[in-house]
């Protein structure tokens, strides 16, 4: 087991994240790391994009990265989300 530590957060943002684990039955620590682990870092992003590249047969160039970025983009604000 890793060490306990904390995180600030705004008393909003904190109890938000209660209800969010109290409605599935588990703890803020748990949910916390569900969603760290759920959540792809930059690198990991890339990793996967050339590695789809490759399998559609794509040669992964910069063009092809920045119209990826740009559907993402897209989507995110569909979603109502932070833009790429």
């Amino acid at each position: 087991m890793s060490k306990p530590t904390s995180i600030k957060t705004s008393v909003d943002v904190r109890d938000r994240l209660r209800v969010l684990a109290e409605e599935r039955g588990t703890t803020i620590t748990e949910l916390l790391e569900e969603l760290a682990s759920r959540e792809l870092t930059q690198a990991e992003r890339e990793a996967r994009a050339v590695e789809a590249a490759r399998e559609l047969g794509v040669e992964y160039s910069e063009q092809v990265r920045q119209a990826g970025q740009d559907a993402w983009a897209k989507i995110r604000a569909h979603q109502g989300g932070a833009a790429a």
